[in-house]
Order: C-alpha cells, then structure tokens, then sequence
C-alpha cells in the first residue's frame, strides 16, 4: 500500500504570524499604561470631527467603552456647537455673537437645552450602550452636578451674553455613584443656579472643572488640530505651564486654541495629573493617547519642583 503524501510543509499557518506579532507587540507596550491607570479616573471632552463623523463616532465609543473594561473610569464631557447652530436655523432662530460666544437668550437656551440634553446626549449614550457599555446621560441639572452664574464680558453689560454661564461649582457626588456602579457617566454643559435656571457653559470649562473636583488622573480634550504647534507647525508633544506662558507671549499660541489651553492649565493647577489636547480626527485616538509610547497629541503636566 502507498503512503499517503505529507503535505503538511505546504499547509499556509492559520494565523497571519506578522500580525499576530505585531498585536502582541502593542499589548506588552501597553500593559504598564493599563496597570498605571487602572482604577484611576479619566476624563474626555468629546467634540469636533470626532462627534459629527459617523466611523469616527463609532471608534470613540469603542475606546471608551475598552477604558471601562479594563478597569479605568472614563467620564465623558460633550459639546454639540454644529448641533446646535443646525437646530437654530431649522427654526429660523438667529445667533448673535460677542466675542465669539454665541449670546443665548431665553429662546435659544431652549433650544440648546433640547439639544445637548436630549439629542446629542443620548445619543452618544446609545452608542455606548451599543458597543458594550452601561452609559448614562446627566446634564448639569441632574442632582445639581454642575452650580452655575452668568459669564460676563469685560467692557460689556452685565447680562451680555444672556444665559451663557460659567463653573460655579461641580458637586460629582452623582458622578462618583454611578462609578461605583459601573455605569460611564456622559455629561451635556448645561449649569443651573439656585433659582433653577439653566446656562449654556463651554465644555472645554465643564471638562476641566469636572476633571479637578473628580481628582482625575488625565483629562482628555479632543479637537480637530493636531495639538499644539510651534512656530514652524512641528507638534509640541510635551509643554508645562512656564513653557505655555512664553509660547502665549511670543503669540505662538494664540486664537482658539487660547482657552483651550487655558482650560487645561486650570486642571493641571488643580490637581489633575496631566492633560492632553489630541486630535480626534485620528482613529482610536483615545487609546493612541493612553496606551501607546507615541501618543497623539500635545501632553501638559505640572512645572517639575525646582
């Protein structure tokens, strides 16, 4: 009887061994990231490319649903500015603008009201329930989580803006419950006063401000630029707070950008352990940022002691 023919030499590996290798290569460069922040809180400001692109979209809440999973507690902190001017026009509303801030009366309070807190919040909550997670919505409103008082405008009268408002005071007792409970929590700016008011509130603010009283380990500040640049445009991928004020002197930093940065020298000075502006038009910047030794934006952390 004839032997059957061994052809096993010929058989193609089940695996594709380079991208099995390569895997496993990013999975040990981020075990020390995963056991740093495990347990710890991370914060995200979820807006621009990242919020209206629908892949992009999906890839956020991937990422931050992973974060749950392995053990770390993101936060998430929205805007919805395209949302809101869309709305706006569909109902023949008109914006006026003071310095860039769009003045927000009763009537469009209303509608930006119903549009953080209804539309785009649940639905990025809905994502992230359809990814694997447990999310929930909360606005300021909800258990007085974010005290608020009108923002005035140098030079300008005092109700200016209308009901524009800035951080009175987060009270993240909410927040922190529903951590314990596993649940992410996803925050619309939307602030209230004593009287029961409510106030549009940049995000940019409301993440920094949530950040600081949660003692998060990292705040996350997605945007459509890369970071911050130089004066050649090379990506400063790591600055401190001394290193800011000589670049907002010089006018390296200015324009946009300006609050931004302002908004994460508050948190570092606050105690927040480090921040990063990344570029949310990358995919899975999140865990580019947090996992991986290149990262995918500009990281600003505390002047080291003298």
């Amino acid at each position: 009887m004839t032997e059957p023919k061994d052809n096993s030499t010929k058989t193609p590996p089940s695996v594709d061994l380079q991208a099995a290798r390569d895997t496993a290569r990013v999975l040990n460069e981020a075990l020390p990231y995963l056991q740093r922040y495990s347990g710890q809180t991370v914060v995200i400001k979820y807006g621009g490319n990242a919020m209206t692109d629908e892949h992009l979209q999906r890839c956020f809440a991937q990422n931050i649903v992973t974060l749950k999973h392995v053990g770390i507690n993101p936060v998430v902190v929205h805007g919805g500015g395209p949302q809101i001017a869309d709305m706006l026009s569909r109902l023949n509303i008109q914006s006026e603008f003071l310095d860039g801030m769009r003045v927000t009366n009763a009537a469009t309070m209303e509608v930006v009201e119903m549009v953080l807190g209804g539309v785009v919040n649940k639905n990025i909550v809905s994502l992230l329930n359809q990814v694997g997670g447990k999310a929930i919505g909360l606005t300021g409103k909800d258990a007085d989580l974010i005290l608020a008082d009108p923002l005035h405008l140098a030079g300008r009268a005092a109700d200016a803006l209308g009901y524009v408002g800035q951080v009175q005071q987060i009270k993240a007792g909410v927040v922190k419950r529903l951590q314990e409970q596993n649940f992410i929590p996803v925050i619309a700016p939307i602030g209230t006063d004593a009287q029961g008011a409510s106030y549009n509130i940049n995000a940019d603010l409301v993440a920094s401000a949530v950040a600081s009283a949660l003692k998060a380990t990292r705040l996350l500040l997605l945007t459509n630029t890369p970071g911050i640049l130089d004066k050649q445009g090379n990506l400063l991928t790591g600055i401190t707070p001394t290193q800011i004020s000589s670049l907002i002197a010089d006018g390296t930093i200015q324009g946009g950008m300006l609050p931004k940065v302002q908004c994460a020298l508050d948190a570092v000075a606050a105690g927040v352990g480090s921040v990063q502006i990344i570029d949310g038009r990358v995919e899975h910047a999140v865990l580019l940022e947090l996992f991986t030794d290149q990262g995918v934006g500009t990281l600003i952390r505390a002047d080291e002691p003298a």
